[in-house]
């Protein structure tokens, strides 16, 4: 009985091991460009795929700017990639996506101090209830408009600085999502309630926004030298949830510890979208496993959304 028993779980790990190393195992940015005298913005840069992300660049040679609401822990964040990488051009500039007076206040100083930028990676990303200070629903209002100002504000100096890019990470959760452009104008958010699953597909709903937004700016950066890209960074274990409900944690733990892949594999699909040279005709494209996705859902490429999203967006932001 103990030898059979000893087997099935020999036969277990075995199995879970070649589930890891083949369907779970994501594929690895290629790219050896060198970043020295290139300058990128990440946001989200002091913990999961956006530290790994801010890591790689720095370890490139690149000017890295952490773009973070927590200064304590970005400010460690930036120490520990200085003492990694022995690039001391590793700095933290404060930005809280859930107040739009933050990013202006972020794109000012960083228009002041800062002659170029190269990429704009918008890593940030939450599942949280509640209102931003603006009064907009916290993961609307972070996953998407927070970005998509800190975007508009900063289009200038990525066209003035030559081939540039802007990289959004979204999710394959764009799938479950959808935009209620009522909802939007008459609460402010893209659906109502604050419970777990309803949590959830708000975070669904803001990713699909994510993608629509970048489908819509590859058609407004026509003509000049900056490209974009939104992506899938995979199964990552991230600190994304770590506002979850109680339930939700504990339903969620054991799937995330089995099935879910670490935050330097996540980060690569980004790194990719980044760096990968001749990728430019893909702008505006949607990215996955470091490749473009080919059968991409209709409602991520639907002109008349992505543009009613792009004017809406403005409209909140005062732009309009």
């Amino acid at each position: 009985m103990i030898l059979e028993l000893l087997l099935f779980a020999a036969l277990l790990v075995g199995g879970y091991f070649l589930l890891h190393m083949t369907f779970l195992k994501l594929p690895r940015c290629k790219s050896a460009a060198k970043l020295h005298g290139k300058t990128a913005i990440v946001t989200g840069a002091n913990t999961g795929i956006g530290k790994t992300t801010a890591m790689d660049l720095a370890r490139r040679g690149a000017r890295v700017i952490l773009a973070c609401r927590d200064r304590r822990r970005a400010e460690a964040a930036a120490q520990e990639i200085i003492q990694e990488t022995g690039n001391s051009q590793v700095i933290f500039m404060q930005l809280d996506l859930a107040s739009l007076k933050s990013v202006r206040s972020f794109a000012d100083e960083f228009l002041r101090s800062e002659s170029r930028l190269d990429l704009l990676i918008n890593n940030a990303g939450l599942m949280n209830g509640g209102k931003t200070e603006d009064g907009f629903g916290m993961i609307f209002g972070v996953n998407h408009l927070g970005h998509f100002l800190l975007t508009v504000l900063l289009l200038e100096r990525l066209k003035a600085s030559g081939r540039s890019r802007v990289v959004t990470v979204a999710s394959k959760a764009y799938e479950m999502g959808k935009v209620d452009f009522n909802c939007l104008t008459t609460h402010r958010d893209v659906a109502l309630g604050d419970g777990d699953l309803q949590l959830f597909h708000k975070y669904c709903h803001s990713k699909l926004c994510n993608v629509l937004f970048t489908y819509e700016l590859a058609k407004r950066l026509q003509g000049s030298d900056v490209t974009c890209y939104s992506l899938h960074p995979g199964a990552i274990q991230t600190e994304i949830g770590r506002y979850a409900g109680f339930w939700w944690s504990l339903m969620m733990k054991p799937i995330v510890l089995l099935f879910f892949v670490d935050a330097e594999s996540g980060a690569q699909t980004t790194l990719h979208c980044a760096l990968e040279p001749g990728i430019e005709h893909a702008s505006g494209q949607y990215f996955s496993c470091c490749a473009p996705k080919l059968n991409i859902e209709s409602k991520a490429t639907d002109d008349a959304a992505a543009k009613k999203l792009w004017e809406l967006s403005e409209s909140f932001c005062g732009l309009a």
